[in-house]
């Protein structure tokens, strides 16, 4: 059977629009996996284990820290990676904003939607938390123990709340992946 060209044109277009899709929701499931993993790695198994050692708290929130810094190098821009993957996996329904309050999968996609933007808040706050300035404070043992504890007390619910908040968002995902 032979094709015209018109039709070969459009079914090769569309297996590289497939490609094309099928790229673009590869780079968002590795994204999801550094943001999410190594959210997941820090706030449930790196945490713990430094309140293990006999170190100060300060020593121990000085590696955390440290720690965040250096997950940022690729967390942020895999978070970055996310929202770009996502806007343009959901710009179907962006088209179509009478979709989003009127199907579930809108319901859900807007659900998501506020998740990721208040994980970008808490995240906000997290960084702005722990600047420069603070670090140097605490490499230097210059804050007091109240201070500290204080600020210790706020990484960890915020580090929290991003781990839980990233796997509602990865639950919201798979909700729309399956249709709901």
């Amino acid at each position: 059977m032979v094709l015209d060209d018109n039709r070969y044109y459009s079914l090769t277009l569309q297996k590289g629009m497939a490609l094309v899709d099928a790229l673009i929701m590869w780079a968002h499931l590795v994204a999801a996996s550094i943001w999410v993993g190594g959210s997941i790695f820090i706030g449930i198994v790196l945490a713990p284990l430094l309140k293990t050692f006999s170190d100060s708290v300060d020593g121990r929130l000085s590696i955390m820290i440290r720690v965040g810094r250096r997950f940022n190098t690729i967390g942020v821009p895999s978070l970055i990676i996310l929202i770009i993957t996502g806007i343009y996996n959901s710009i179907g329904f962006i088209e179509k904003p009478s979709f989003i309050l009127s199907t579930n999968y809108g319901i859900v996609l807007l659900i998501k939607v506020i998740l990721v933007i208040m994980l970008i808040i808490i995240f906000a706050i997290h960084v702005r938390l722990i600047r420069s300035e603070v670090e140097r404070k605490i490499e230097s043992k210059t804050l007091s123990g109240e201070h500290l504890q204080k600020l210790r007390s706020k990484i960890i619910m915020l580090g929290r709340l991003t781990v839980i908040i990233s796997i509602l968002i990865l639950l919201m995902a798979a909700l729309l992946h399956s249709g709901v």
